[in-house]
């Protein structure tokens, strides 16, 4: 079996894998909701960071990409020693302000287990204000944006 493409809500997800241990897991049996949210900002970091926006690069600019919503669908279980893929892309965004990503965990048989999304509004760090998009993150994150 395995993940084909066409598992995938849109083409070319910049993901993760991971394995669920023992302490990803409650008292269900199955991986806890927040693990999931865990692995979807795990995953948003380091696309960004592939991207060259990582938390260095953030502080040199006073400027972060923060979430302001977020939302996710459960859909169906993971346990144990099962591996998924994480996947995610950058949806939309307004060129001044902010952005929208989304997520998807899919399972090695090509079950999707959770969807999601999160926006992202581009702050000062030093201030916590809304602040317009720097050059740097329009040239970083613009390409990776899908249509």
């Amino acid at each position: 079996m395995g993940i084909s493409d066409s598992d995938w809500d849109y083409p070319d997800p910049f993901f993760l894998d991971r394995l669920v241990l023992e302490n990803d897991v409650d008292e269900l049996l199955h991986t806890n909701n927040t693990v999931y949210v865990h692995w979807c900002q795990e995953t948003a970091w380091a696309h960004s960071a592939k991207l060259g926006l990582n938390a260095e690069r953030y502080q040199q600019l006073d400027r972060a990409m923060a979430i302001t919503q977020s939302e996710y669908r459960y859909l169906r279980a993971s346990k144990v020693g099962d591996v998924v893929k994480i996947g995610t892309w950058i949806v939309s965004w307004d060129k001044k302000l902010t952005m929208k990503r989304e997520f998807q965990v899919i399972r090695e048989d090509g079950a999707t287990l959770m969807r999601g999304a999160m926006r992202f509004a581009c702050i000062q760090i030093s201030t916590g204000k809304l602040r317009r998009l720097p050059k740097e993150f329009i040239d970083g994150y613009g390409p990776a944006i899908i249509n």
